[in-house]
């Protein structure tokens, strides 16, 4: 038989309250007591009930955090950042991996709204503001992660993408480059649309420059190889002088793509730049220069606000976005 909390209350001497006090809110009894206590817990090996006492509160200690690919080291250090938060206010953290498909990113929301969860981290699969909506409706607050509310309805954490996009750019061409071409997709990801926005804005600045896209169907490395084939695969005047990638994945696989040819060198020949600046980019063949994401930072920014409002529903919504930082490495100016 299960051991009860009025089973410990009865060893050590003191009522189920002060149990409950000593488990909760142990500041409010004494030290003797508070030791007498822990000693019943130990001797009859009782596990306190915390789905039982997280239905009473109407609310779980767990926070949800759906990200689009966990694969993706950024999202890794976003969660790790996540995760060192929420663990020092007494918090879980349970991962979600969307993989850039919306039935996958619903199943986790039906899932993380039936679990009761404190509260939900999400880097959305297109515009599901109906859907979060429906959430905060039920008393569960969402933060956006690395991306902006539509309608500035949902707080966010994120970075300024645009701008991370222009710094880029700017450099290539700083670079002496002149045929730039932007690898990413797919365009419904807004990090995508918005980095070569920033990409295109420099771009029109500056009449001597071209700047051609290369739309992927996912940002990852097999991806990223194929694009490289691709541009390998056309006469050598008519490919790019430099690449730059929508995420540092990206620009691994074309970097692959592009050792294949003994003769082509990275950068002489063609330039590559990517996005995130993950551990891994700093560690490839031939280190890649990347745009830097305080990743860390915007995970435990995200869970910080997220606790705001779940202490308050009438907290007003919060849009905190980093600035970008260009990292150069041998890619771009070896």
């Amino acid at each position: 038989m299960a051991v009860s909390v009025k089973d410990v209350a009865a060893l050590a001497g003191v009522s189920v309250g002060t149990v409950s006090n000593v488990m909760n809110q142990p500041a409010k009894v004494s030290v003797q007591t508070v030791q007498r206590v822990q000693a019943a817990i130990e001797q009859l090996g009782f596990v306190r009930n915390d789905a039982a006492r997280q239905l009473r509160a109407g609310r779980s200690r767990a926070i949800g955090l759906i990200v689009l690919d966990v694969r993706n080291p950024f999202f890794t250090e976003l969660a790790r950042g996540a995760e060192d938060r929420a663990s020092e206010s007494g918090h879980s953290l349970i991962l979600g991996n969307s993989d850039e498909r919306t039935d996958r990113e619903a199943t986790y929301l039906d899932l993380f709204d039936e679990q009761r969860m404190h509260g939900i981290l999400i880097s959305p699969h297109g515009d599901i503001t109906a859907r979060l909506q429906r959430l905060r409706d039920r008393g569960i607050p969402v933060v956006l992660v690395d991306r902006t509310s539509p309608d500035d309805s949902f707080s966010s954490v994120s970075v300024d993408d645009v701008a991370g996009g222009s710094l880029a750019v700017v450099h290539l061409i700083e670079q002496g480059r002149r045929r730039i071409a932007f690898v990413g997709g797919p365009r419904s990801i807004r990090q995508v649309t918005d980095r070569l926005e920033g990409a295109r804005r420099v771009v029109a600045e500056h009449p001597d420059v071209r700047l051609e896209t290369i739309e992927t169907r996912a940002l990852s490395v097999v991806e990223g190889r194929a694009a490289g084939v691709a541009i390998l695969e056309r006469p050598v005047a008519e490919r790019p002088d430099a690449v730059f990638a929508a995420n540092d994945l990206i620009a691994m696989g074309v970097l692959q793509a592009l050792n294949m040819q003994g003769s082509l060198h990275v950068p002489r020949d063609i330039a590559l730049i990517g996005y995130d600046d993950i551990d891994f980019a700093s560690a490839a063949v031939v280190p890649l220069s990347s745009i830097r994401q305080p990743s860390r930072t915007i995970g435990a920014t995200a869970v910080e606000i997220l606790l705001a409002e779940a202490d308050d529903a009438n907290t007003a919504p919060r849009h905190i976005v980093f600035q970008p930082e260009l990292i150069v490495r041998e890619s771009t100016a070896g």
